[in-house]
């Protein structure tokens, strides 16, 4: 085993993954399972290198003595002549003014944005790819030798260093190519370590949940199904046999794969995703609204035909008994095949040594089967669509229960909103590929179970609980929750496409307005518009539409607000990881972008 060359503490020059620029780092750490440095720049960001893409600094002072023993002028007329080999004539005259041009522009500073960015451009900010890229066409590296703070941009100066021959820089062009950093990228970007900090009370935490999550599941519809839901009013345990149907499993087995025969489908464009830490995009096929489309064609054959659709309620234990089942053996395979996946495809924030912890975050970031993405279809399509069939089939219960001609005006709100945020995530699915979801977590027990039980069987839970208790609405009230409702879903769709646009095509013409603080990742921090107001709009238009959902039910009990409950504890835990996770990302940026954005979700609150 090789051993390390850099000890911890010792300041070093770093190469940034995929450019030949070099700045001052700290080396924090050492892996040696990986052979990889953990390294600190000075605006915080810590990325892990390979020893390759180190240097001491004795070594870049050695070739700065060497590259002042030719004088400007020589270099200067190099260069001249180099670009204007057909008139010797006036090579003289030439080379002197390129001379004093060079001197000039070496008492010229470069300058670059907080976290040693060049500041935004059209050439740089359509490169967005998350490595800093040089403006100047004659800069091959840099190092950092003194940091000056403005209030909106902060600027760093550079004295650069050659690290390479003549004959080479005519190459240059192509290196900074969006082809060409991405190959380098390949072999630059670190592996995914070992995961340090653990999540959801680490070990135990996360043991717990995974009794706690279905054992939940089942005390809310209980309580439903109760004549007095009150939380004091503990439901009686049901007997076990009561839970399992083999139909009911069979019937959920042929929803999954009839999902799954929709997303296979060849309809629908095919987008690429966000880089992976190799420097890959994985394809993934767009076609979810196509595939509600499909179900609910469906789903109207099947009442054409008298199929009794409240089947689902008089059943509703048990097929959220069958789909835990089902997402406990969907996670223990995909567990089971994570074990044989290549370390740079497991996730980063499942990848802890812990058998438990692995399991419950997920250990494949993105586990397929061909170019079948498991975690990509269970995120929108069997949960997703399913919760709208079965908010149609508490519907029909309703009417059929209490002999109605009509829904009542309360389930037709909750069904309606609800049936807007299915089919807005539908037909925005483009955007979920930028979610932490997708990027960020495995796919495990936690989302598994998210997906196909949480999800369909408790984001119901306001029209499960109309059926057995039913609440009269007056007109100018149903305007009221209307206008609540339709409040959160213009905060949440306006901010979610701000920040998706942005991230796609910060160039865009239609975004110019907008002001950001750079990054030392390449991407920028919005302050202005709905990002510049609270740090995530979304998650205040999620929780205003949450209270809208549950308005409808009353004030009776609650258990229907059970959902507003969890969904602020929630979005507060995601909040607290985001800010964790963009500190440890932006470093000095999201310090300054939290100093201009002071509240997290609530104005003047929180």
């Amino acid at each position: 085993m090789p051993s390390r060359r850099y000890a911890d503490g010792e300041v070093v020059m770093g190469r940034w993954p995929g450019s030949v620029l070099y700045y001052e780092v700290q080396v924090t750490s050492y892996d040696d399972v990986a052979h990889l440095y953990t390294v600190k720049y000075k605006d915080g960001t810590e990325l892990a290198l390979k020893e390759s893409d180190i240097r001491s600094q004795s070594s870049f002072k050695h070739r700065k003595s060497q590259s002042s023993s030719s004088s400007p002028s020589r270099r200067s007329a190099s260069r001249s002549r180099s670009r204007s080999p057909g008139r010797p004539g006036r090579g003289r005259r030439r080379s002197t003014s390129q001379s004093r041009e060079h001197k000039d522009d070496k008492k010229k500073t470069i300058q670059e944005t907080s976290l040693a960015l060049p500041a935004p451009s059209e050439n740089n900010t359509k490169r967005y790819n998350g490595e800093p890229e040089n403006t100047e066409k004659n800069d091959t590296s840099c190092i950092i030798l003194e940091q000056k703070l403005k209030p909106d941009v902060e600027v760093k100066h550079f004295e650069q260093y050659s690290l390479r021959s003549r004959k080479d820089e005519k190459k240059k062009e192509e290196i900074y190519s969006e082809k060409k950093i991405f190959t380098a990228l390949k072999t630059t970007e670190k592996a995914p370590s070992k995961t340090k900090e653990l999540e959801f009370g680490g070990r135990i935490g996360t043991f717990m949940l995974m009794f706690l999550l279905p054992a939940t599941v089942l005390y809310l519809l209980s309580m439903c199904k109760q004549d007095d839901p009150s939380l004091m009013n503990f439901p009686p345990l049901p007997a076990l046999e009561s839970l399992w149907e083999t139909r009911v499993f069979g019937i959920f087995l042929l929803w999954f794969f009839l999902q799954a025969l929709f997303y296979l489908l060849p309809i629908g464009k095919v987008v690429e995703g966000l880089p992976l830490s190799n420097g890959k995009k994985l394809q993934y096929r767009i076609n979810g609204f196509y595939a509600f489309i499909f179900t609910a064609a469906a789903i109207g054959i099947l009442l054409y035909f008298q199929f009794e659709l409240h089947y689902l309620y008089d059943h509703f234990m048990q097929f959220a008994v069958s789909a835990a089942a089902f997402s406990l053996a969907l996670s223990i395979y995909l567990y089971v095949r994570s074990l044989k996946a290549p370390e740079e495809e497991l996730a980063p924030s499942g990848n802890s040594g812990y058998f438990i912890y692995d399991f419950f975050t997920g250990h494949e970031l993105n586990p397929r089967i061909g170019n079948f993405d498991l975690k990509y279809f269970c995120e929108l399509r069997p949960g997703l669509i399913g919760w709208v069939v079965i908010n149609l089939a508490m519907l029909l219960a309703e009417m059929k229960i209490h002999n109605l001609s009509m829904p009542s005006l309360s389930m037709v709100l909750v069904n309606s909103f609800q049936l807007l945020y299915v089919v807005d995530a539908l037909w925005n699915e483009e955007a979920v590929l930028t979610t932490m979801d997708i990027t960020h977590d495995g796919f495990g027990f936690m989302l598994a179970f998210g997906d196909l039980v949480w999800v369909p069987f408790v984001y119901s839970l306001q029209a499960f609980y109309l059926v057995g208790h039913p609440t009269v609405i007056s007109w100018p009230v149903a305007a009221t929750i209307t206008a609540v409702n339709c409040i959160g879903y213009y905060i949440f769709r306006s901010a979610n496409s701000q920040k998706n646009n942005f991230r796609r095509n910060p160039s865009d013409p239609k975004l110019a307005n907008l002001k950001f603080i750079p990054t030392a990742t390449g991407k920028g921090l919005l302050v202005t518009g709905w990002w510049g107001f609270v740090r995530h709009p979304n998650y205040l238009g999620d929780i205003i539409m949450a209270l809208a959902w549950s308005l409808p039910c009353g004030f009776n009990h609650i258990l229907p607000y059970f959902y507003v409950i969890y969904f602020i504890c929630l979005l507060v835990h995601r909040e607290a990881r985001d800010e964790h996770h963009c500190k440890q990302k932006y470093g000095l940026a999201w310090e300054r972008y939290c100093q201009r954005v002071p509240y997290r979700i609530f104005p003047y609150i929180y």
